[in-house]
């Protein structure tokens, strides 16, 4: 009281400059309240309403939508005639457009050792000529693993297995692998993907393998904030790393498998509270594998074998 009755009469003299402060600081507090809707710090407009993708699906069963860095390239797995066939018909294929806002071409199989006649499907390109992609050919570690496909103008694709979780040489489990996405940070390179681990045909969950000094991926951990005891799976980040997208079968979504999303403030924090993308992207079917474009405007998934995208705007 001592303190303040001393004072009172120098505060009274700055009280308009202090209230100009207060009111430009509440203004400042108000604009960052209003930033969790614009995405971790990018402002977009809500997904639209999402549309079949045009001159891409079939009478066949078609999935694992992607583009390439670019934006010039749609990968996609499809059990579609002119695959590598038997025992598995699932193929990874690949579209090409001249510009963003033009219409894909027809569809290229990439042909083997990337296909096998085993399942090949969830594919994510990567810059440099590289893929990452799941496959259930002999000798991974039990279901589905991850693959890094490489790609030489001079001598074509060369395939390497990312290595087993048991034998302690890299992230894929005894499970299945779903939707592989490689993200670089200021705190590393990280792998984020599905599995059902070491729980073979149990539920599926998000897990996050760091990439080590030599190119290889240490041993994959669970995000336990993106997890329930329902199916969490095929993840997708952003650029950024500031945004991922997931179908999951959680309840309080519009049917079987929804598409879902959390963000986080830097790639250092947690990640938020996912949340179901609505009734524009979302419905009664099985919404699967959704994937961001590099500048976050297009969202491609798989809905009852069909590919579907959705868009926003800055």
């Amino acid at each position: 009281m001592t303190g303040f009755s001393a004072g009172k009469s120098t505060r009274q003299r700055r009280r308009p400059a202090d209230a100009s402060l207060v009111r430009v600081l509440a203004a400042f507090v108000a604009i960052l309240l209003i930033a969790p809707a614009s995405v971790a710090g990018k402002s977009f407009s809500a997904w639209g309403s999402a549309v079949a993708e045009a001159g891409v699906n079939t009478a066949a069963a078609e999935g694992c939508p992607i583009e390439s860095p670019d934006g010039l390239s749609l990968y996609i797995a499809s059990n579609r005639a002119g695959g590598t066939g038997s025992p598995d018909p699932n193929d990874i294929w690949v579209f090409q457009r001249e510009s963003i806002d033009g219409p894909w071409g027809p569809a290229e199989n990439l042909g083997m050792p990337v296909n096998s006649t085993f399942a090949d499907y969830c594919p994510t390109p990567l810059r440099g000529k590289a893929l990452l992609f799941v496959s259930t050919r002999p000798g991974g570690c039990g279901g589905g693993d991850i693959y890094l496909g490489r790609n030489n103008p001079a001598h074509g694709w060369s395939i390497q297995h990312l290595g087993c979780d048991a034998a302690g040489s890299g992230p894929n489990f005894p499970g299945g692998e779903f939707g592989p996405s490689l993200v670089e940070t200021d705190e590393g390179t990280f792998l984020f993907f599905s599995s059902d681990g070491y729980e073979v045909g149990g539920d599926q969950d998000i897990y996050m393998s760091r990439q080590l000094a030599d190119g290889s991926f240490g041993p994959a951990t669970a995000v336990s904030e993106l997890n329930t005891p329902q199916h969490d799976f095929m993840p997708n980040v952003r650029k950024d790393g500031l945004e991922i997208v997931f179908n999951s079968n959680r309840a309080g979504g519009f049917g079987m498998q929804d598409v879902y999303t959390s963000t986080r403030s830097s790639t250092s924090e947690p990640w938020s509270t996912p949340m179901n993308l609505g009734s524009n992207v979302n419905t009664a079917g099985n919404e699967t594998r959704s994937s961001l474009s590099w500048d976050g405007l297009r969202l491609h998934f798989g809905r009852d074998g069909d590919i579907y995208v959705s868009t926003r705007s800055r």
